[in-house]
């Protein structure tokens, strides 16, 4: 794939990972093994306000193909600096979607189309380098002819820190460390409230197989 400005959807990735990836309201037990032969297994029991599920997923890796059995379908490189996928959720079949992400050396698109009847359509596009990036999207529903959202930002990367402001509501930033830890901050504005939620993080690896978290918000919310 080309090494340009990237895909609208990881504007600010790093700093949502680091502020919400890991972090868990319910209770939630994941298992997962691999073997040789490229093909992975993974199960998730997950129990949320007094309800339990779960589901298995296996996963087959060959060259640049990766299945996801009933889950997920990826080819890239079909055309030239292209990447396509498929992904549909049993016994959820309208959850289903095909996703077309195209990359070149100053820009990329991207659309997905759900795959049910009257879908929403949705638009990105971003122009730049690696280090300063601009991008927009849209959405649009065919059963109603009318686009649903609007957004647009700007990303700054460096080697060791990365900022992007989104128009609608976000302004990231993350910082990496040279021992492998982060921070990193979000402010974000509910326009339908006016309200403005500050949030702080923090990521320190202890030794090789143990990472410690913690992040905090103006509200006194604290996650670890």
């Amino acid at each position: 794939m080309s090494k340009g400005p990237g895909l609208f959807s990881d504007f600010g990735k790093k700093a949502r990972d680091l502020l919400n990836q890991d972090y868990a309201s319910d209770q939630k037990f994941t298992n997962s093994s691999s073997t040789f032969t490229e093909l992975g297994l993974v199960s998730n029991l997950v129990n949320e306000g007094g309800l339990s599920s779960g589901d298995v997923a296996a996963q087959f890796k060959q060259k640049n193909v990766v299945v996801e059995i009933l889950t997920t379908f990826t080819i890239t490189d079909l055309l030239p600096s292209t990447k396509t996928m498929a992904s549909f959720k049993l016994p959820d079949y309208n959850s289903g979607k095909l996703e077309v992400q195209y990359f070149h050396e100053h820009g990329a698109l991207t659309t997905a189309v759900g795959l049910k009847k009257s879908p929403a359509i949705d638009f990105s596009a971003t122009v730049g380098s690696p280090s300063i990036a601009f991008g927009a999207e849209t959405s649009y529903v065919t059963s109603s002819g009318e686009f649903t959202k609007y957004n647009a930002g700007v990303n700054i990367t460096k080697p060791d820190s990365s900022a992007s402001v989104i128009l609608v509501s976000y302004v990231q930033y993350h910082l990496n460390y040279m021992n492998g830890g982060a921070v990193g901050g979000e402010i974000a504005r509910k326009l339908s409230t006016n309200e403005n939620t500050l949030t702080v993080g923090c990521s320190y690896p202890v030794d090789p197989h143990t990472l410690v978290k913690a992040k905090l918000n103006n509200h006194g919310n604290l996650g670890a």
